[in-house]
């Protein structure tokens, strides 16, 4: 049996790095959103025993170093199933983006193989293993807007925003994390960052209690609340390290801006960018307008939770 599942990116909306912690992580405080953009993973039981991942793409590892290999060998065991399963990952995300996409696939699979072993994880223990396989895979577990702290692993639905047309650009650049972080460390002393925490919690809080003021949201309101995210000044720490290595990545970020976002922001380590428009129309034109000059870049559209999981499953 085969299984079909649509692997959703996410953007964030915001992100303050903190002092590293004993087991080597960084305190985080995010606010995730998943958006349309997705690769395709298709998951396939059959008789024998092993793990077998293919993707077209050269990049993306076939052994147990791959995200999605290490959450089949947890689950099956948790599961007690047997059985040769067989990973096709369809590549449509960048990979080194920001866009969570390896995290995605992780998770798309675990959401496959219960479907093709007609068994389920409880709750908790989905949450509890994708956290030891990656820190930003419980949030493809929520879908929609949530709120990650810790090292970004602990994940708590927000209510949703409504659906906002952004635009993606993905500069030809590979962003490693764990390096960005590195770079990180060597800018700020720890009571900056800790400083640096309260002051994106405050913005936060002062953003997220506003929008939700209403039923759902103030009556008569005239703007999308995820685009008062530019009033509640709420930024990417990763931004002060990652641009001036990358000044391209610098440039996309005016570039999206110039073109008519409301919002725009590097999202996790990059190297992908986004823009939130205030329309379709807004969004197609600027699409339209950065290809012109170059950029790689695509419209998509903030997923809702209750979307992301009505249109997870293909098949």
């Amino acid at each position: 049996m085969t299984v079909i599942v649509r692997s959703f990116a996410k953007i964030n909306l915001g992100l303050c790095i903190g002092a590293r912690r004993d087991d080597g992580f960084h305190e985080l405080l995010t606010i995730y959103q998943t958006i349309g953009l997705h690769d395709v993973i298709r998951v396939t039981i059959g008789r024998g025993s092993g793990i077998e991942i293919q993707c077209a793409d050269p990049r993306v590892p076939r052994d147990e170093s791959n995200t999605c290999y290490r959450i089949v060998e947890k689950a099956m065991a948790s599961l007690k199933a047997k059985g040769r399963v067989t990973i096709e990952i369809e590549k449509r995300l960048p990979v080194q983006g920001g866009l969570g996409g390896a995290s995605a696939n992780a998770v798309a699979v675990l959401l496959g193989l219960e479907r093709a072993l007609k068994k389920s994880l409880p709750a908790q223990e989905r949450l509890r293993m994708t956290a030891e396989v990656g820190s930003d895979l419980p949030l493809f577990l929520v879908g929609g807007t949530i709120l990650g702290i810790g090292r970004g692993e602990q994940v708590y639905p927000l209510e949703d925003f409504p659906a906002t047309p952004c635009v993606i650009v993905t500069p030809e650049v590979g962003i490693s994390t764990p390096k960005a972080f590195a770079a990180w460390d060597g800018k700020l002393t720890l009571p900056q960052a800790s400083d640096r925490m309260i002051e994106l919690g405050r913005g936060l809080s002062a953003w997220l209690g506003d929008s939700y003021s209403g039923a759902p949201f103030r009556r008569g309101r005239r703007e999308n609340p995820l685009l008062e995210l530019v009033r509640a000044g709420i930024k990417n720490d990763f931004e002060q390290v990652v641009f001036p290595e990358y000044p391209e990545l610098s440039e996309a970020k005016r570039a999206l801006e110039r073109a008519g976002a409301k919002y725009a922001s590097l999202s996790g380590s990059g190297s992908t960018l986004y823009g939130l428009f205030a329309s379709k129309d807004a969004a197609s034109a600027a699409m339209t307008k950065l290809r012109k000059q170059g950029w790689a870049a695509q419209v998509t559209v903030t997923l809702p939770r209750r979307e992301y999981w009505k249109r997870s499953f293909v098949r």
